[in-house]
């Protein structure tokens, strides 16, 4: 029975053994067979021209005495553009809501009810260019983008206060940024 015993152990023991280096086999197999692959793919963006403009009110004054103020009466405002970096773009004003027409610019008119009183807008502080959308002997004014926010003046002028009748006038100007 020892003797059974004893063989059926190293039967088992055989059994064992074998099998350990079977698995030691396999893997090591498969370890020196693996491979790699590698390919590539793309990563894109596309970011577009983008811009922005705003206006401060173009104020000449809330108690101008006609009789005593000289004229031409100047006045400044500022534009706020912001447009993405390298982004060209122009900017250009219309007439007003009161110059009987969007490129009317020799009309520019603030009204106060049914009374008028007319005044001009431009690109310089000599007031010698007219500003408009570069039509009907206006022009506009073009830059560059920084991406940043950029001041560009608007100069002002009511070139006569003669017979104009007591009141608060106001007109609406349409700025628009081309780009």
């Amino acid at each position: 029975m020892n003797k059974f015993s004893s063989k059926a152990g190293k039967s088992v023991k055989r059994v064992v053994v074998g099998l350990g280096l079977l698995s030691a086999a396999v893997a090591t197999s498969v370890t020196a067979n693996a491979t790699t692959a590698t390919n590539t793919f793309q990563v894109t963006a596309t970011i577009t021209s983008s811009c922005n403009v705003s206006g401060s009110t173009l104020n000449f004054g809330s108690a101008i005495d006609p009789l005593a103020t000289g004229v031409p009466l100047d006045a400044t405002s500022t534009l706020t553009v912001t447009c993405s970096n390298t982004t060209p773009y122009a900017v250009s004003l219309n007439a007003g809501a009161n110059a009987g027409g969007a490129s009317n610019f020799t009309s520019r008119t603030m009204k106060s009810g049914s009374n008028t009183l007319g005044y001009q807008l431009y690109l310089d502080s000599g007031r010698t260019t007219v500003w408009g959308d570069g039509t009907a002997s206006s022009s506009t004014k073009s830059s560059t983008g920084t991406g940043s926010a950029q001041s560009i003046s608007v100069y002002g002028r009511i070139p006569s206060l003669s017979g104009v009748v007591p009141g608060t006038y106001t007109d609406t100007v349409t700025v628009t940024i081309t780009y």
